[in-house]
């Protein structure tokens, strides 16, 4: 007799006979398995287990942990400028409002920090409100998505230091971009790309062997596809072993984001989760709500973030209800995962984009019962 299905695989079988998903992974427990169910899509080839999807956003954790392990080595400190490292950000110039016609800029009173960088509140990132600053951004190929690599890092930061930020560093929050930043600035510190820094400190002595900045040629065919949603059906817009990242990357690519598998990503939970990977004060810092009440404006992202939410160093923070203390975050191709106070660990990988489309799911996702011990 086969043991009973989990309330997690469950719920992904549900999301795909819905047709809300075609296929996925999830894992959910102290020290979960990962499971697949479903195909990469509609009526193509199983989803694996093994399956090597782009996490997005699910990077800014790796970043983070990336950055504070230099901390903790004396090579970067919280609150010391980052202009030393990133000229290109030296004397930034400040909006008075981010509609505000960017000639109206004036010289910041702060300088941007790593402190500004972890906890999105560097004034850079993405222009949420209609006017110059968002058109110019979109006009400069600023603008956030999957592969901000149509320039290479350097001309990227470049481009981006050309503009004003969107309010004075540790004022305003605004999302995406500063972990980007964040990216170079571990490449120039340590004098290597991201990639390779992230390879030598975390991903090989972790056995995060399938972690990285692109998918290597001979295991191509482990990358599904992903969707977005049109008219309420998945649309393909990267193909499954192909697309923008298999192969390495033609430039310097320190401010994109990371593929990885389940098993990578559970790997580098747990490590974080018991302590392994930084030290007790950093990893509570790292988990805890680090932005001031006052930065918390409803124009930061979108309707209703911060009811009940803070965020960290590269992690969104519950901070009150049934889930106070859950820590985590999610990737815009339908990955999200979380850490709760008691250890429960859950991890959703699909690749279909985050939108009204998937959010049930994604919402189901985070009211799974806790499982047994």
């Amino acid at each position: 007799m086969s043991p009973p299905t989990s309330p997690a695989v469950r719920l992904l079988e549900s999301a795909i006979d819905a047709g809300t998903v075609p296929g996925g992974i999830i894992a959910h427990g102290r020290d979960p398995e990962p499971v697949a169910r479903g195909a990469v899509a509609p009526g193509g080839a199983a989803f694996r287990a093994d399956a090597i999807v782009r996490i997005q956003s699910m990077t800014k954790a790796i970043q983070a942990v990336a950055a504070l392990r230099l901390v903790e080595r004396g090579v970067l400190a919280l609150d010391s400028p980052v202009a030393p490292w990133l000229p290109e950000l030296a004397a930034p110039r400040v909006l008075p409002r981010p509609d505000a016609d960017l000639d109206r800029a004036f010289p910041s009173p702060t300088e941007i920090t790593l402190r500004h960088l972890l906890t999105c509140t560097s004034g850079l990132g993405i222009a949420t409100a209609e006017g110059p600053l968002q058109r110019a951004m979109a006009e400069s190929g600023l603008e956030a998505g999957s592969a901000p690599w149509t320039l290479a890092a350097d001309e990227w930061l470049a481009a981006l230091g050309a503009l004003p930020l969107a309010g004075e560093p540790g004022r305003v929050w605004r999302y995406h971009h500063s972990f980007s930043v964040l990216g170079i600035l571990l490449s120039r510190v340590t004098g290597s790309p991201l990639d390779a820094h992230l390879r030598a400190d975390l991903l090989d002595p972790f056995g995060m062997v399938d972690t990285g900045a692109f998918v290597p040629e001979a295991q191509r065919h482990r990358l599904p596809p992903a969707f977005a949603v049109e008219d309420g059906e998945p649309a393909e817009v990267e193909p499954a072993a192909g697309g923008p990242l298999v192969g390495p990357p033609p430039g310097d690519v320190s401010h994109g984001e990371l593929v990885s598998t389940a098993a990578d990503y559970l790997r580098f939970l747990r490590a974080l989760r018991d302590g392994e990977l930084l030290s007790p004060e950093h990893l509570a810092m790292m988990t805890t709500d680090q932005v001031p009440s006052s930065v918390k404006q409803p124009d930061s992202f979108y309707p209703g973030f911060w009811d009940g939410t803070g965020w960290g160093f590269g992690v969104s923070v519950v901070t009150g209800g049934e889930h106070r203390g859950r820590w985590g975050w999610s990737g815009g191709y339908g990955t999200d995962y979380f850490v709760d106070a008691d250890g429960t660990i859950g991890l959703l990988l699909a690749q279909v984009e985050i939108g009204e489309h998937l959010m049930p799911l994604l919402e189901a996702f985070q009211e799974l019962p806790t499982p047994p011990s």
